[in-house]
């Protein structure tokens, strides 16, 4: 079994791609993107062939190609607290010790 652990440069390809074929899916050459997400054209061909792009680049690119969902999915909201989960088994779990009130001393 030979898992393939994918590089930093092998996911901003992947993402480049997904942007290409999206602002293609839309009719919107490249001019076009980047007039609607109000960046530049140069940063418009950066993220598209994977050479890196800022996070405010990418947002701006994704909400201008209505992909507010899948910008969602990379921060969903946290539904379980660990501390919560902490206090739940603490709960349920036997007493470690036994005190002994002080009147008794």
């Amino acid at each position: 079994m030979n898992i393939e652990i994918k590089s930093t440069s092998d996911y901003e390809l992947e993402i480049g791609e997904q942007i290409r074929r999206l602002r293609i899916a839309n009719s919107m050459d490249q001019v076009q993107l980047a007039q609607a997400a109000n960046v530049s054209i140069g940063s418009v061909k950066n993220l598209e062939n994977g050479k890196g792009s800022s996070l405010k680049t990418l947002v701006m690119i994704a909400r201008a190609l209505n992909m507010e969902s899948w910008l969602e999915s990379l921060s969903p909201e946290i539904t379980v607290s660990p501390m919560q989960m902490l206090r739940d088994q603490n709960i349920n779990a036997p007493r470690r010790r036994v005190y002994r009130s002080r009147k008794d001393v």
